[in-house]
């Protein structure tokens, strides 16, 4: 043990040195001593697993108080000063990583190193856009602005500097994992975790790319051509595949998802596919009949109003609605028909109306006839 370097000058920082710190020396190091870089340099490859174990004690913060204050016996698993010999018990052994353990042997551990380490679907963007009534039943083509990571042009998603390569994590082997035995009161079981070093890539990019600082991606704004189809509905969603965010490791593009609210109109509402709107006309109009010009999504059209026309009468027109998405079909409108009484007569118009009044017999007023003679049942008077 005494012929061993110290750990803290072999990576060339001090005691009080921050775990950054450490990790930035070690990987400084790396980058010059992994055998990788140097395959023609015979001694780089034991310079590279000096700094690599030197790095697997520093970057712990158990065995660097075992290292502060032992030295290399603090960390030698044979040594009595390591708390990793037979007679260690349980007295380090953390009861709550007990669900790390068994994850390991029950589909837990490295599971999601894995995952990470291959190629990745990027996130989906979630947004709401907001159009009118008319855009939403007849489509519109809308320009929106997506801002989203895409992959760095300059390194193509590598993270690496154009013309290098990522090398291999020697702390893990590549594998992104660092297996570790652990003392448990039903005996010793070996355990996964990430690599630190790596983050679990497996990888470690020496020569990042000065474009994206080695994360492959660039954040930036687009705009992005987006066909609304007619007949969509407020609340309902657009799914464009492949224009979210960009994969990892040559994984596929997330998906865009566009969340569309339809603002209110101030004539119709919507049922489905079907159309409503309300309509006042005069008592003479509905009295004698009328030809009235009805509005609807494809502009105004004639409709005559039969005579006698009830108030809240609903007539239809066919095939005026809104369309079927990816359909043929259309809806109907439906009309609801509203008499107005008129308001602020003067008394040659409110003479005509009681002369118009007493002319007229109950036979012209079904509704009414009906009235009274429902009353007189009910009451017997």
């Amino acid at each position: 043990m005494a012929s061993k370097r110290d750990f803290y000058e072999i990576l060339g920082v001090s005691n009080s040195a921050s775990p950054e710190e450490v990790k930035r020396a070690y990987r400084k190091l790396a980058k010059q001593y992994h055998p990788d870089v140097n395959s023609t340099d015979m001694g780089a490859e034991a310079k590279f697993k000096e700094a690599n174990d030197a790095y697997q004690v520093l970057s712990d913060p158990e065995k660097k108080g075992r290292y502060d204050q032992f030295g290399h016996a603090g960390v030698d698993p044979n040594s009595a000063y390591s708390g990793g010999g037979a007679g260690g018990g349980f007295s380090n052994f953390d009861f709550g990583d007990i669900g790390n353990i068994f994850d390991s042997f029950f589909g837990g551990g490295g599971g999601s190193s894995r995952a990470r380490r291959g190629p990745q679907k990027g996130a989906d963007i979630r947004m709401s856009i907001e159009i009118t009534f008319n855009e939403a039943a007849k489509g519109v083509s809308k320009v929106i602005p997506i801002t989203r990571n895409n992959n760095c042009n300059e390194c193509g998603g590598s993270g690496s500097n154009p013309g290098t390569q990522p090398i291999t994590c020697l702390h893990c082997n590549g594998s992104g994992q660092i297996q570790y035995k652990q003392n448990t009161p039903f005996g010793q079981f070996a355990n996964v975790k990430v690599c630190d070093v790596c983050s679990g890539e497996g990888k470690i990019i020496t020569d990042p790319c000065k474009k994206c600082s080695g994360k492959g991606r660039i954040r930036n704004t687009t705009k992005l051509d987006v066909d609304i189809p007619a007949g969509i509905d407020n609340g309902q969603t657009i799914s464009l595949r492949g224009e979210g965010e960009a994969g990892a490791k040559g994984g596929p593009k997330g998906d865009l998802l566009i969340n569309i609210r339809v603002r209110a109109h101030t004539l119709f509402k919507r049922n489905g596919y079907d159309v409503y709107c309300e309509i006042p006309i005069t008592f003479a109009q509905a009295a004698v009949g009328s030809e009235i010009e009805v509005p609807t999504i494809d502009g105004k059209v004639k409709y005559t109003v039969p005579e006698g026309t009830q108030s809240g009468t609903r007539f239809r027109l066919k095939a005026k609605g809104i369309p079927y998405i990816r359909d043929k079909r259309r809806g109907d409108q439906y009309v609801d028909v509203i008499i107005e009484v008129p308001r602020k007569l003067n008394e040659k118009q409110k003479s005509i109306l009681r002369q118009f009044d007493e002319q007229s017999g109950e036979e012209h007023y079904e509704q009414r006839k009906s009235f009274f003679k429902k009353m007189k049942d009910a009451l017997g008077i």
